[in-house]
């Protein structure tokens, strides 16, 4: 479902972000990506949204090439990628719902669909009563459900997470993380950027470790996605 075929990204002959980058995850996989600050993790996000292209290498998302992608076609492949922020990227001045209907609106989903759809997403993260709410009245765990359901109310097959639970406690970081599992496995790719190495761990998922822009430890994936023990 991803693909990085020797990716490296330039922004210019001082800084190379990403170096000879290697890696697939598969259709249902949920993996983790970590490393230290600046070691290149948001430019590879940013690579798989499309917000930056490579220098070198190939970048593949459900079996498009990203490389020489027309811009023109950018928004088409943007729609099949739910992205979940550190800071929700709520709206203050509309409800859950709209918030969450937010990207069905651009694109032109009908009215019955939306509420249909929304709905759907606000249940399976638990938010269904709270609807009519606005997002200033909820819990910040609350808030990063909300921005969740955002992110995969199109049913996207890949979802990326930028540090989902920075600012959560390490129960409502757990809650988060098993919500993600669910999402993969009804087959979303899901790809979480974290410096929570305890979480990682306490997960037993791949863990795709960047050091300096290189890829230093990939794991092995199992058919279930899962990392084998010693």
């Amino acid at each position: 479902m991803i693909e990085f075929e020797q990716v490296s990204k330039r922004y210019d002959s001082e800084h190379t972000a990403l170096k000879q980058v290697n890696f697939t995850l598969s259709r249902g996989e949920m993996a983790f990506l970590t490393g230290h600050s600046g070691a290149g993790k948001s430019t590879l996000l940013k690579l798989i949204m499309l917000m930056e292209r490579p220098s070198a290498g190939n970048v593949v998302v459900g079996g498009q090439l990203l490389n020489t992608m027309p811009r023109r076609q950018i928004p088409y492949i943007r729609r099949h990628i739910g992205v979940v922020f550190q800071n929700h990227q709520l709206l203050f001045d509309r409800t859950v719902f709209d918030n969450v209907a937010m990207p069905l609106e651009v694109m032109g989903v009908s009215a019955g669909d939306i509420g249909r759809r929304v709905r759907a997403a606000l249940d399976k993260v638990g938010l269904l009563n709270k609807e009519k709410m606005n997002p200033i009245q909820l819990s910040g765990g609350e808030q990063q459900r909300i921005g969740i359901a955002r992110a995969v109310v199109n049913k996207p097959p890949v979802l990326l997470a930028d540090e989902p639970t920075g600012n959560l406690d390490p129960d409502l970081s757990a809650d988060i993380m098993h919500l993600f599992e669910q999402f993969s496995q009804v087959g979303v790719t899901v790809l979480v950027a974290s410096h929570d190495i305890a979480l990682i761990e306490a997960m037993g998922r791949r863990t795709l470790t960047l050091d300096h822009g290189y890829l230093a430890t990939g794991g092995s994936p199992t058919p279930g996605g899962r990392v084998h023990g010693p």
